[in-house]
């Protein structure tokens, strides 16, 4: 097991002025445009893949990284160049953890290369979880998965909404109900292949921020696929219900994790490493604002209401910096949250974005309202943090039962 330590190593350092360098190169200079277009970078993405960072072999050392450092820090780089950018080149890797979360290791080798093609012809994935009607409250679910056992076949029907890279993914992974009894402990994960007829994209959203991503609803009607394709196996699946049931009966004993939770819990974390990166730029925006703008013939820096701000800023950045870092340390050694250690960083790092990045164009005054400075994007971008992946109020729910041990509503 890896001590936790704050300190980067020489390899992390060399990745991360890597990854730096072209989120401060590449990302940046295309920011504006793609955030106004409102369309997936792809060229952006095919260079990404060109140098290797849209790739299988980067977030896998990332991701096995003993310190835990590894995301985080690739996250919070991309994301301080642009998060629209940044969630279009990462928004694969929820589909991945989904895989890696629940997958076999057979399935991990078959589907998630594909998930990502090549730096000749890039390939995204898609999450699917949330649905029109259940978004934070996953027990409602209402697309289902029916074995069809004469076939070996699953068959889906239903709508999902808010999917990164939804109808446009070459691999969709989709969250479903396979016992509607056992509420959310009844759902599975299933892959869907590329061209498997019956998957449709449907409305595409047009959003306040992280323009650049694309986000989409998931039509499935009688979507067929082959067994193999249940996330985990048929038997597994069989085992965990099995339990979900005794559970059920006896009213307590062992809790049993549902499949979209155990992705959403292994990327908590790393979503509070891109609320880091885009608070970190807009106060590195802003600091350098206060110090080259002049009011009443000095540098408003020079004024304790800008300063005391600017301190306020990055004291709340670093602060979350170290909870999303002792989390993903926490997480790689099997370290148990048993202070909801990952939704404490998720929703940390998140109000953090969002005040900072207001108060970045606070500082900026009518310059940071108008496009002509990218800290108005940022503030918009910001936004999501505290929506996406569980909103900061089920993220203080998911900590005050596990603080409390009670079921608070």
């Amino acid at each position: 097991m890896a001590e936790f330590t704050m300190e980067l190593n020489d390899e992390q350092k060399e990745v991360r002025d890597w990854l730096h360098g072209f989120a401060a190169d590449v990302i940046r200079p295309a920011a504006a445009e793609w955030d106004e277009r409102e369309e997936t970078p792809w060229p952006v993405i095919q260079e990404a893949a060109k140098v290797g960072i849209y790739s299988l072999d980067f977030y896998a050392q990332q991701y096995f990284d003993p310190t835990g450092l590894g995301i985080p820090m690739a996250m919070e780089e991309l994301f301080w160049g642009d998060a629209g950018i940044a969630l279009s080149i990462v928004g694969t890797g929820l589909a991945a953890v989904g895989v890696l979360a629940n997958g076999t290791e057979e399935q991990i080798g078959t589907w998630i290369p594909q998930m990502y093609g090549d730096a000749n012809d890039v390939k995204v994935a898609a999450f699917c979880s949330s649905e029109p009607d259940a978004g934070s409250d996953v027990s409602s679910m209402r697309t289902r998965a029916v074995y069809d056992e004469a076939k070996d076949e699953w068959v889906l029907n239903g709508t999902k909404t808010w999917a990164t890279n939804g109808g446009i993914a070459n691999v969709h992974v989709v969250v479903a109900v396979v016992d509607s009894e056992l509420g959310s402990k009844g759902h599975a994960s299933f892959i869907v292949p590329p061209n498997t007829p019956g998957l449709s994209q449907g409305q595409k959203f047009k959003k306040h921020g992280i323009r650049a991503s694309h986000t989409a609803e998931v039509v499935l009607e009688n979507v067929r696929i082959p067994g193999s394709c249940l996330l985990g196996g048929k038997e597994k699946l069989d085992e965990r219900l099995a339990r979900a049931r005794e559970r059920a009966r006896a009213g307590g004993g062992e809790r049993v994790k549902n499949a979209a939770m155990a992705t959403f819990e292994a990327s908590r974390p790393a979503v509070g490493a891109m609320a880091v990166g885009t608070a970190r730029a807009a106060y590195e925006e802003a600091l350098e604002y206060a110090k080259t703008r002049e009011q009443f013939g000095r540098p408003i820096i020079d004024n304790q209401g800008v300063a005391f701000q600017l301190a306020d800023m990055r004291t709340s950045i670093d602060a979350a910096r170290l909870l999303v870092w002792r989390a993903s340390w926490m997480a790689v050694n099997g370290k148990p949250f048993t202070a909801a250690e990952g939704s404490m960083s998720k929703l940390f790092a998140s109000e953090t974005a969002k005040k900072v990045t207001a108060q970045a164009v606070q500082i900026l005054g009518g310059n940071g309202f108008t496009r002509e400075y990218p800290v108005e994007r940022m503030h918009r971008d910001a936004a999501i943090y505290t929506i996406f992946e569980g909103t900061s109020e089920i993220q203080r729910l998911v900590i005050a039962r596990t603080l409390s041990g009670i079921p608070i509503r």
